[in-house]
């Protein structure tokens, strides 16, 4: 018989949840890139039919809590006939919430361009999605890679609230864990760590994808 050493019993039980964040991880941030670069594009449309729902979007997204948007979309909205599982729920919230976040990078990383390299486009004879496309969000990209970086990490950390929507994640089982053996520095420390785990390849992937359009971009 093989003894695991405290706090590494607990490891086990927790992994029961670990399936969960990385689930909303995956979905939810899909979700939120889609949403950033309409988003985006749409706050810098010149046509306020396109510019002005879009910044509502934003504004209501950044401007209210992700735990209520969660509690609203899950317990309210059936109310109104519309009845969403609980992961649902969780992918839809959660990547509309961050996609307004990152509206906001792919907008400024765009603006950050100089307007001397799309007068060059225009005075090659180039459309305006030819400029876009080919000159200004290749440029855009890698200015945009370390802030999506930083903004899927926060993403997986705040998968942790979808726990209180009844969704039996990593944060769900922690608590779980700690009513039940009232080892509380142990569960949650182990929860701290396996989302450190769940977190680090993001920020290497980032990392290693950034050096390589810098490279490309020299």
């Amino acid at each position: 018989m093989i003894l695991i050493p405290a706090p590494f019993d607990l490891v086990p039980y927790l992994l029961q949840g670990v399936g969960v964040p990385v689930q909303l991880l995956i979905a939810s941030s899909a979700l939120a890139l889609i949403m950033s670069f309409l988003i985006g594009y749409g706050r810098l449309s010149r046509y306020r039919i396109i510019s002005l729902p879009a910044t509502v979007y934003l504004e209501f997204f950044r401007g209210t809590s992700l735990l209520v948007q969660l509690f609203w979309a899950y317990f309210v909205l059936p109310f109104f006939g519309i009845t969403l599982s609980a992961m649902t729920t969780g992918i839809i919230v959660i990547g509309l919430n961050y996609g307004a976040y990152g509206s906001e990078i792919v907008r400024s990383s765009i603006l950050s361009i100089p307007k001397a390299q799309i007068e060059a486009g225009i005075a090659l004879n180039m459309t305006r999605f030819q400029i876009s496309y080919r000159v200004i969000l290749p440029q855009a990209l890698v200015i945009m890679l370390p802030s999506f970086g930083n903004l899927a990490i926060e993403l997986l950390k705040g998968t942790a609230l979808v726990s209180l929507i009844t969704l039996n994640d990593l944060m769900f089982q922690g608590t779980v864990l700690r009513n039940t053996t009232l080892r509380t520095a142990e569960v949650f420390s182990m929860v701290l760590m396996l989302y450190f785990i769940l977190a680090y390849p993001i920020i290497l992937g980032v990392r290693k994808l950034e050096n390589r359009l810098s490279v490309w971009r020299a």
